[in-house]
């Protein structure tokens, strides 16, 4: 059979690469093949085909027996869900203030989660239960919003990691007070990479309730779940994310793709690379007289200090973010397709600009 015909043309170059965002990056080629096996015939729509199915056993293999994933488009909608489904209108989530439920959604969990955010400074990024304790009071108190939540980031916004030890104590602390534990997990794979232990680890084995667990930056084309683990803790999830404009009709798209990452292991092959090419691009620039790295690189983002216009004149050479211009601080990032040649024609570039 001659294959289908197409009017679609490449309209980019597939040669330029970039260092701004993990979602930049295209679609792996094992999650495509994915796609095309689900292709064809009929399934039963919203969840109830055979992928939808299968991507459960799968998911408690990763995160035990009582673990149910319920597939969504994005992770700002894996965050808004999960956060309902552990809130009363009257509730708050703890959070760190740099989280990405505060600062890159949007006010979606606010406004669209009619829920509370308290958030408290971190200097890396990492919540403990001292800090939590800044904010977690006034249950009784009818003029505060009720803190119900605490919700950690995996690997966090500032590229930095909680060990299992670390997330089992905030765990504890949580639910010592009435609290539950969730996880914004959308670079999760990165973080046991670079932990080199399972997911499980740092997650249902240490007390986590529930999570939103990453696809998108991790190769898929676009789908992220929320993974519940604790049944108990969680209310009605199926309507909530239908309340939230997340329920796939044609769920298996999103299922085939979370299962073509995790049924094996190109989940934690393509969060490897992705980390090795961040230390590459750290050790790389570490040795410009004049460049900062702000943070530990941890997983697969650096975070650097350098003259503002030198940033200006890369930026015109390689696409990436200021994080805070005022201080001239940037964020590079790495994806499961960089390659070492992209680091170091960076890495070459960053030499040439700061010389200038």
């Amino acid at each position: 059979m001659n294959p289908p015909r197409t009017d679609a043309r490449r309209r980019h170059d597939p040669e330029v690469r970039g260092f701004a965002s993990d979602n930049y990056a295209g679609v792996h080629p094992e999650v495509l093949a994915a796609l095309a096996v689900a292709n064809g015939g009929h399934q039963v729509s919203y969840g109830e085909d055979d992928y939808t199915e299968h991507l459960q056993h799968v998911i408690r293999g990763h995160f035990g027996p009582t673990a149910e994933a319920f597939p969504v488009f994005n992770g700002t909608g894996a965050n808004v869900v999960a956060l309902q489904a552990v809130t009363d209108r009257w509730g708050a989530v703890i959070c760190a203030e740099s989280a990405h439920i505060n600062v890159d959604e949007g006010g979606a969990p606010e406004r669209v989660g009619g829920l509370k955010l308290l958030t408290v400074p971190t200097p890396d990024g990492k919540l403990t239960p001292e800090l939590i304790d800044r904010q977690a009071y006034g249950w009784d108190d009818e003029h505060r919003a009720m803190p119900q939540v605490v919700s950690l980031t995996q690997s966090t916004e500032l590229g930095t990691l909680y060990t299992p030890e670390e997330i089992r104590a905030i765990c504890a602390h949580a639910h010592a007070r009435g609290m539950v534990v969730h996880v914004d997990g959308s670079r999760l794979a990165n973080a046991a990479a670079s932990l080199d232990v399972p997911m499980r680890t740092f997650t249902n084995a240490v007390g986590v309730d529930l999570l939103s667990l990453g696809g998108t930056k991790n190769g898929a084309l676009f789908g992220e779940a929320v993974v519940v683990i604790n049944r108990d803790a969680v209310r009605h999830m199926k309507h909530l994310r239908k309340l939230s404009m997340q329920l796939a009709s044609k769920m298996r798209f999103i299922s085939v793709q979370l299962e073509a990452l995790l049924a094996k292991d190109l989940w934690l092959r393509n969060a490897r690379h992705s980390n090795e090419m961040a230390q590459r691009l750290a050790e790389g620039v570490r040795a410009v007289h004049g460049v900062e790295i702000l943070h530990p690189v941890q997983a697969n983002a650096v975070f650097a200090r350098l003259p503002h216009e030198v940033t200006e004149r890369l930026q015109q050479r390689f696409r990436f973010y200021f994080w805070d211009e005022s201080a001239g601080d940037v964020r590079w990032m790495c994806s499961f397709d960089t390659t070492a040649d992209d680091v170091d024609a960076f890495v070459a570039a960053v030499k040439e600009e700061m010389a200038r």
